[in-house]
């Protein structure tokens, strides 16, 4: 028995330097080229019990973005960097967030975390108790529309996935948060 757990932990660690480590070096050496500020940007984000917690990502904005919802900012792209608009299609700008799951900020599955000012999301998730649960990296409402829903169209996919959390809708929300990675559907920028 501990020979298999010396071999699973020895192949976690090659998995972990091989998928997230060099690419993060890779990325991180990348931004540095591109713009100038540093490489992740922390941001504060409602968390579970509506406690302020912060999350990285890796940068993809100039530094003197105004600290709100890029989709608040007049023309948004004039503020997302060479580099940025790729991190952001791709998703892999979240691959930081991975720190927020360690120290239990976070899961991998959960109502995405509302910036500190986005006062009506905020409300709207206490008001249907969706704030009693952790924010993930994906989840219902990103699998189902991301950038393109209104913030109504949000909190009802965060409802029912508050409502119908279970191990089958978990394994939907990977799966299809695979494709849409893959596929860069619904972001708007």
């Amino acid at each position: 028995m501990q020979i298999f757990n010396l071999i699973f932990k020895s192949i976690s660690i090659i998995l972990i330097i091989l998928l997230i480590i060099i690419p993060s070096a890779i990325i991180s050496i990348i931004i540095i080229l591109d713009s100038k500020g540093p490489v992740l940007h922390w941001s504060k984000r409602i968390g579970k019990n509506n406690n302020i917690f912060l999350m990285p990502k890796f940068r993809t904005m100039k530094t003197e973005t105004n600290d709100v919802a890029s989709h608040l900012l007049n023309n948004p792209e004039k503020y997302i960097t060479r580099f940025g608009n790729f991190l952001r299609k791709t998703s892999i700008d979240e691959i930081p967030q991975i720190y927020s799951i360690i120290k239990n900020d976070m899961n991998f599955i959960g109502p995405r975390p509302a910036l500190h000012n986005q006062n009506d999301l905020i409300e709207m998730r206490t008001k249907k108790n969706i704030h009693k649960i952790k924010p993930g990296i994906t989840g219902y409402a990103q699998v189902n529309g991301r950038d393109i829903l209104s913030i109504e169209n949000k909190v009802d996919y965060d409802n029912q996935y508050y409502q119908n959390n279970n191990m089958i809708m978990n394994l939907k929300i990977i799966l299809k948060t695979l494709i849409l990675i893959f596929k860069r559907t619904n972001i708007k920028h």
